[in-house]
């Protein structure tokens, strides 16, 4: 998953690094222009997806029900998590060099810890509800009352936001004398700690601790939870009973699919073979292009949601 890095005290005479220089795509200006277009679409269609997503799910009162309250906090994530990636990026595309300060790369890995991790554990929820609905048709509106819909985004996002918090706060403790050119093009965990001249062997095994229940322990519940859904399909008469359940659960299974097939892509490696430009590639899945297709994988799949993009649209003619 992440490393265990060790570094060496920083010595008196050594200066403390108080911003920092984000590489980005600086070793390919051939592709600049090529990567500033492809950029800015993907931030335009991921804003502008999340935000009708969100629009449509509180606007409409066919879409007042437990997934699609989950789906609107997802919405939300993916528009933080691209929000605090692009702008920036971007602007490293568009400059000769791009600075970052010190407060700027610890609250941009905060929001970006932050939605990542609420993104994966939301996931977990959505499948559980998913669960719910096709094993416990009967039962779902009381199992998933709006209290407990409520009280579980309220956990995501208080538990990731602790998380994020822990991680950055480590962060901070650690002291930069050099060099301070960070091999991406946002400020992440790994290509920190190789700049830290301070011991890092807490931020490592605690990052370890992170991954281990954001990746592992909830893929496995998501996995579990599917499960239960697929043997209960394969357990139902009708063709037609078997089909309507899976319509609704195709959109999140996808986008599971797609979430988690990008943070494998960055993240299962050797500790000894961290490559800054593979990092690049992967951390683009995960950041950039899975908040991109969400809203579209949901909007191209869902009836009720291209229903009420349909009664939508009149009213803005009107």
């Amino acid at each position: 998953m992440n490393w265990i890095i060790h570094t060496t005290m920083v010595s008196p005479n050594q200066t403390v690094v108080t911003e920092f220089v984000l590489q980005g795509f600086s070793e390919h200006p051939s592709l600049r222009l090529f990567l500033t277009g492809c950029f800015l679409s993907l931030y335009t269609v991921a804003l502008m997806g999340n935000m009708v997503i969100i629009a449509l799910i509180t606007s409409s009162t066919g879409l007042h029900s437990p997934m699609y309250f989950f789906l609107c906090n997802l919405a939300t994530m993916d528009i933080i998590c691209t929000s605090s990636v692009l702008p920036k990026a971007l602007v490293g595309l568009l400059s000769e060099k791009n600075t970052i300060s010190f407060q700027g790369c610890m609250a941009q890995l905060f929001f970006l810890l932050w939605s990542g991790s609420s993104e994966m554990l939301l996931l977990t929820v959505m499948a559980y509800d998913r669960y719910v609905a096709i094993c416990f048709p009967l039962h779902y509106s009381s199992r998933m009352s709006p209290q407990l819909c409520g009280a579980l985004a309220m956990g995501v996002w208080s538990i990731c936001a602790l998380n994020a918090s822990i991680n950055t706060g480590l962060m901070t403790r650690l002291s930069f004398c050099g060099p301070k050119v960070i091999t991406h093009f946002f400020c992440e965990i790994p290509p920190l700690l190789l700049l830290s001249c301070s011991p890092t062997y807490v931020n490592s095994v605690m990052t370890l601790v992170a991954d281990a229940f954001y990746a592992g322990i909830n893929f496995v519940l998501t996995l579990l939870s599917y499960g239960c859904i697929i043997a209960s399909i394969l357990r139902m008469r009708s063709a037609e009973g078997k089909r309507k359940a899976l319509s609704t659960c195709s959109s999140h299974l996808i986008v599971v699919s797609v979430y988690y097939s990008s943070v494998s892509c960055a993240y299962i490696r050797s500790g000894s073979s961290y490559s800054p430009e593979r990092s690049k590639f992967t951390s683009v899945l995960y950041s950039i292009l899975s908040p991109t297709l969400n809203p579209l994988i949901y909007t191209l799949r869902n009836k009720d949601v291209k229903l009420a993009l349909r009664r939508l649209l009149p009213s803005f003619s009107n």
